[in-house]
């Protein structure tokens, strides 16, 4: 051991360092940048084609999604409406 350590005195010593300074962040970057799907793999994670979302690009499918959106507005709008009323009149009487 006292050998090895003799042998790494000044210029050697730095020349090693220098080669750790290099080879840690690319032996570190190597074994985590490799097989990553089998490592980091979480079965289910990710949605599959059918459980995604389907962006419209014909003019028709647009104008039903906006159709779709528009109904569901209006919709939500007249709940809203309606919980007001409801709440206005349960103040009125209260």
């Amino acid at each position: 051991m006292s050998a090895i350590l003799r042998k790494l005195q000044g210029g050697n010593l730095e020349v090693f360092k220098f080669g750790m300074y290099i080879l840690f962040p690319i032996g570190w970057m190597y074994y985590f940048g490799t097989n990553l799907d089998d490592r980091f793999n979480v079965s289910g994670f990710w949605p599959s084609a059918e459980q995604s979302h389907k962006i419209p690009l014909e003019k028709e499918e647009i104008d039903k999604e906006l159709a779709r959106m528009r109904a569901l507005d209006a919709i939500r709008r007249e709940r809203r409406v309606q919980r007001a009323a409801q709440e206005s009149g349960e103040e009125g009487s209260a």
